[in-house]
């Protein structure tokens, strides 16, 4: 590429930028500067993903399309970044962005990587070609800061991406998962609304619940979910694009971030703004923490959700057996026979990982510094990492766990007959204290409600059969 000078040696070309040479891989499509970022961050392993590259190449390509608009590009060069970007778009070359999610705050590193790795496939016509051919043989000199960069500051390129890549994320990946599993749960609560079972409290028996009352409550939970997942898509509407080194939109055309956010917006189907103030929004990522937030409140509700399954699920003798758990695996490497409820348990473990995330992502919206935040790349993955774990784990809860569900009605009812809650019907009309004494007798005695209170003679067989009618007891009135 034209920011650097090359010399191919033996396994490694050499490639100069403005601090020195270094030895880049024969056939990487980076340069120099990602090649520095690789040597100075071996830190975690951990790459950004394919949805935050997706992003990325939306947004240099939005950029090349704004700087052909404005004339700032020849057609011939702008034609051959775009058509670079579509291939980072593509995936076909993920495996040249090889910086460490652990590397400088603003995420510099990844954006001159992403511009070297455009720079190179412009200059070549394509990833078809070897990046170590000659730069004098290629048909367009390519700068990646100079042409890729243009009108372009990686402090507002990288947020600008993280916007995108998570609300594609939410749109795309959260929002249908929640969605599926929603009406999954209200399919469970048609299916079981004939079934009462004990309710709970404090993890002791309390007044009688229908099964289906109970899905239905994780049915809007999950509901509830989807709008929190919208609120957290608004929060990301507006964009840093335009505001360059520190919001104040230097070494950019005026028009630029509202032609690139518009061809950001037809490629993707999305309604994204040009930030309102640039100097709050390249400083500050309140955005992301406030969406980050939402994902926190949605592992909450899943986990819930999952938790309850899990343990109404119990058993199968010596729990609570009160639902039958589709076996998906055997559950034991030495307990022949045992099912475990492997699939609540992962979406348990996803949601306990984005809920430290938004720890970690609170005092990443913590690291601003006057015109900047310095902990971007950790938002990027974290953020973007939550939206997919957790619909990749609440469409497989869905689909592999609630699905299957079956109830136990005969368990269900035995259970019931045994509560001694039940007395809480009796109380408006024998009142509490004598109510409470007739559940202390049933509990001492080992009867139930109903046979303790016919031997009080508070009331006639007939009265205590409608008051202690457990489904009249799942609906309001007295």
């Amino acid at each position: 590429m034209t920011g650097a000078s090359v010399e191919a040696t033996g396994s490694t070309r050499v490639e100069r930028d403005t601090l020195g040479e270094m030895h880049v891989p024969r056939g990487a499509l980076w340069g120099a500067q990602t090649q520095r970022a690789v040597e100075n961050f071996p830190i975690s392993g951990q790459r950004f993903g394919r949805r935050f590259i997706h992003a990325l190449g939306a947004v240099k390509r939005a950029c090349a399309e704004a700087n052909l608009d404005l004339g700032l590009l020849t057609p011939e060069l702008g034609q051959a970044i775009i058509r670079a970007c579509d291939e980072v778009i593509s995936g076909a070359v993920d495996a040249h962005f090889p910086v460490d999610v652990f590397q400088t705050g603003s995420g510099t590193s990844t954006n001159m990587n992403a511009n070297e790795v455009i720079a190179t496939l412009a200059e070549q016509g394509g990833s078809g070609e070897t990046a170590d051919r000659a730069r004098t043989g290629s048909r367009l000199a390519v700068h990646p800061n100079d042409h890729v960069n243009m009108s372009q500051s990686s402090n507002d390129v990288i947020p600008t991406a993280i916007h995108v890549a998570l609300t594609l994320a939410l749109r795309d990946g959260l929002i249908p998962a929640l969605e599926t599993l929603a009406e999954t749960l209200d399919g469970k609560a048609q299916a079981f609304d004939g079934v009462v079972k004990t309710g709970r409290t404090h993890l002791q028996d309390a007044t009688p619940i229908r099964m289906g009352q109970v899905f239905g409550g994780y049915a809007a939970q999950a509901r509830l979910s989807i709008g929190r997942a919208r609120q957290a898509i608004e929060a990301l509407t507006e964009l840093p694009l335009g505001g360059t080194a520190v919001g104040t939109g230097v070494a950019r055309p005026a028009d630029f971030p509202v032609l690139a956010i518009g061809h950001l917006n037809r490629a993707l189907s999305t309604a994204f703004r040009e930030a309102e103030n640039h100097i709050e929004a390249n400083a500050a990522r309140d955005g992301l923490v406030e969406a980050s937030g939402a994902l926190k409140a949605i592992a909450v509700s899943l986990h819930k959700i999952a938790n309850d399954i899990r343990w109404m699920g119990s058993g199968p003798r010596n729990g609570l057996g009160e639902l039958r758990l589709p076996a998906v695996q055997p559950g034991s490497s030495i307990m022949p026979g045992k099912v475990n409820p492997v699939i609540a348990e992962s979406l348990i473990m996803v949601c306990a990982q984005v809920i430290g995330y938004d720890v970690a992502n609170t005092l990443g919206g913590l690291g601003g510094a006057f015109e900047i935040n310095l902990m971007m790349p950790l938002l990027a993955h974290n953020t973007v990492s939550s939206a997919e774990m957790l619909a990749n784990a609440a469409r497989s809860f869905a689909e592999r766990c609630v699905a299957g569900l079956e109830v136990d009605a005969e368990r269900c009812e035995a259970a019931l007959a045994r509560n001694l809650a039940l007395a809480t019907a009796l109380a408006p009309v024998i009142g509490y204290d004598r109510a409470a004494q007739i559940a202390k007798i049933a509990e001492a005695e080992d009867i139930t409600v109903r046979e303790a209170a016919l031997r009080a003679g508070v009331l006639s067989p007939d009265e205590l059969d409608i008051l202690l009618d457990p489904r009249r007891m799942t609906e309001p009135g007295r």
